[in-house]
């Protein structure tokens, strides 16, 4: 759940930028000592809150320190610090109050803290898929919609938690029968539809290992997933629809049938109606009768799913998470952190490619009805994610922070033009959100709602859950998030490693969160999982982000540390830059890269991609350089400002950085990016053509 996620690692990681937010500073700068927060949560709001009780909780049962109802800032700093300093106490006490069911109890809570290799509860035994569908064994909730299916027609449909416990229950007893055993791999090529969310916990039922990719991926990046894991069984539709039309897959299918020699079947999912192609299974004949679901007990640390890196220099890193790590992280984090229950909505714009998917999905687990949104975010008009929370009540509702800023240029305003009063919460992850992003969300609904709390997080891909963002308790603050999550040691580290207060370092882990990865797919001896985290700094997991911990316990992040940008010793995170030009109406998308060049220069070129109908004249060009001397640094006004017809990204839509730097620098385009892992080739076509012909 990444303002960024980790992505593959370069050599250039080691400068240190001086910038937070959008405010110029070095590295002894101090924030506002009296910041006056864009929101805070009433007395009745902390009052309610799950966080809340569980600390009056946790302080009863577990030795936490007491709760300061007068001082919820310091009642969330305590807590806290409790729970980094007496982890194995704090993670007992999130297991008993989310009444986890362990079928064979634990020895101890934390065995081992090193990293990586950290030992949780062992002799536990457990499964994901049995506490996701906990609420349909109470009769009063059976008939309730544990999903709500939406197209581009924006229509809901329900999926019920009986029919989903039935449904889950007749998947997994055809795996079974299909010889599937814990620790086989099962695939999906699916998009975000009920279906998917059946198969990951029929597949988890049985104890064998998920893994998905979207079907907007191509053949190559697909099989640049799936054949590390080698699956026994792959989920597929025939095709998706996408901004209102059709998009046929059944040839990719085909290359997928072709390339996975290890697939034993084929299960057939008719999104656009065509027949089952020969010798697979058809889905409705699956789950036509109901069947009460059997669920595998296995260790905690049992591989529960394969997330994937982008990928973009080289193949995507096979993440593997434990049933019993993702469980209890995305307990605390949905249900303390988010403040999800039964009774809410949950919705977060998302696909099968991204790990917000499996987070999604999860909202099962503290009993939340889950929004399941299969189409484009655009689609028919800008306005159409804002129209899905109305429409399915969501009171939770999570999104892009790029999303956010195209609602606002293109002058949307959702609380005003739909019933958003449901909406508790706003989330936005994939990338920071600007300050003006803050404004504008807090703007429109107290112009119509009142209040709507926002909650900006980051995480990542690699440990599938948040390091800091969203706690009902405590004030929002603009451009920044509201603190580090529960159990989450996070610090910012110099380059000495030593954690700094403040200043700009490095995000750094410093003790084990029971999500990190178990192990990758095909690193036997481990190395390859040692060199992502814990090169620079042995033991203590490094993200590559810039972070500043506030001395008020905020945090705000700066980008990824692989794309400093270093003018005259000064370095600056790309973020940073971004989030200055792209407050111009006529600026779509940026990208910013600074190129160290042979004879010892260092060229940044500023590249834009226009709103319709902008034109980048000298008068364009100047305010450009204006907002970026003005906002943030003289120094890092750019050497060029180039118009480009668009922004590369992964296809879990971040932007593409370090790939373009080295085809600026001479590589080229089949040694600088793996080309499955971008959203558009032709554009990376286009970087390296510009780099071939600048004198």
């Amino acid at each position: 759940m990444a303002s960024s996620c980790t992505d593959d690692t370069t050599d250039d990681t080691h400068a240190y930028p001086r910038t937070a937010g959008s405010r110029q500073m070095t590295t002894t700068a101090q924030p506002d000592p009296l910041p006056r927060p864009l929101w805070q949560p009433g007395p009745e709001r902390i009052a309610r809150a799950r966080l809340t009780r569980f600390h009056a909780w946790a302080a009863e049962r577990h030795g936490a320190p007491a709760p300061d109802p007068g001082d919820p800032a310091a009642s969330y700093a305590a807590l806290h610090r409790w729970s980094v300093t007496e982890l194995a106490r704090f993670w007992q006490a999130v297991a008993e109050w989310f009444e986890v069911r362990f079928t064979t109890p634990y020895d101890t809570v934390l065995a081992d803290a090193t990293m990586p290799g950290a030992q949780w509860f062992p002799g536990a035994t457990l499964n994901y898929a049995e506490h996701a569908l906990r609420a349909a064994e109470d009769p009063a909730r059976a008939a309730e919609p544990a999903l709500l299916h939406v197209d581009e027609t924006h229509e809901p449909r329900p999926v019920s938690w009986a029919e989903l416990r039935g449904q889950v229950g007749a998947v997994a007893a055809e795996l079974r029968r299909l010889g599937v055993r814990p620790g086989d791999r099962v695939s999906g090529y699916l998009p975000n539809i009920p279906q998917a969310a059946v198969a990951l916990l029929a597949t988890a039922a049985v104890g064998a290992v998920w893994t998905s990719c979207a079907p907007d991926f191509g053949a190559r990046s697909v099989l640049d997933r799936f054949q590390q894991v080698e699956p026994v069984v792959l989920f597929t539709v025939d095709g998706y629809r996408y901004g209102g039309k059709e998009h046929d897959r059944t040839e990719t299918v085909a290359e997928l049938r072709r390339e996975l020699p290890t697939l034993r079947a084929v299960v057939h999912i008719p999104l656009l109606g065509t027949p089952a192609p020969e010798g697979a299974l058809e889905w409705d004949a699956l789950v036509r009768e109901a069947e009460e679901p059997v669920f595998e007990q296995v260790p905690f640390d049992h591989p529960l799913w394969v997330l994937y890196s982008s990928g973009t220099t080289g193949l995507p890193k096979a993440i593997v998470q434990s049933q019993g790590g993702i469980l209890i992280e995305h307990l605390k984090q949905l249900g303390l952190h988010c403040d999800l229950g039964p009774g809410d909505r949950f919705f977060w714009y998302t696909s099968t490619g991204w790990m917000m998917w499996n987070f999604l999905v999860s909202g099962l687990l503290v009993g939340s009805t889950v929004v399941l949104y299969d189409g484009s975010p655009g689609y028919p008009d800008t306005a159409a994610q804002w129209r899905v929370a109305e429409r399915t009540g969501a009171t939770l509702y999570g999104t892009s922070a790029a999303y956010v800023m195209a609602c606002r240029k293109a002058g949307v305003h959702p609380a005003r033009d739909f019933d958003l009063s449901r909406v508790a919460c706003v989330a936005t992850t994939g990338s920071p959100l600007p300050p003006d992003g803050f404004r504008w969300i807090h703007d429109e609904f107290a112009a119509s709602t009142g209040e709507v709390w926002i909650a900006s997080v980051s995480g990542g891909t690699d440990v599938c859950s948040c390091f800091a963002g969203a706690v009902p308790t405590l004030p929002v603050h603009i451009g920044e998030l509201q603190a580090p999550g529960l159990g989450t040691d996070l610090q910012a580290w110099n380059p000495q490693g030593e954690p700094v207060l403040d200043e700009v370092g490095e995000l750094v882990v410093a003790q084990p969160m029971p999500s990190m990865p178990i192990r990758f797919w095909n690193d036997p001896d481990g190395s390859r999982y040692r060199d992502s985290y814990f090169d620079m700094f042995p033991g203590v997991w490094r993200h590559g982000d810039w972070i500043t911990l506030t001395s008020r316990g905020t945090v705000v992040i700066h980008g990824r540390s692989d794309s400093t940008l270093n003018r005259q010793g000064v370095r600056m995170g790309s973020a940073d830059i971004y989030e200055a030009v792209e407050r111009l109406p006529e600026i779509r998308e940026s990208l910013v890269i600074g190129v160290e060049q042979p004879d010892g220069g260092y060229w940044m070129p500023l590249f834009v991609h226009l709103a319709p109908g902008a034109t980048l004249d000298e008068a364009l060009r100047d305010r450009i350089k204006r907002t970026i001397r003005e906002h943030l640094s003289p120094r890092h006004v750019p050497d060029e400002i180039i118009e480009v017809p668009g922004v590369p990204h992964t296809l879990t839509g971040k932007r593409i950085e370090v790939p373009v730097k080295r085809l600026l620098q001479g590589t080229t385009l089949d040694k600088a990016v793996n080309p499955g892992s971008v959203d558009d080739l032709d554009l990376l076509r286009y970087y390296e053509r510009l780099a071939r012909e600048r004198p």
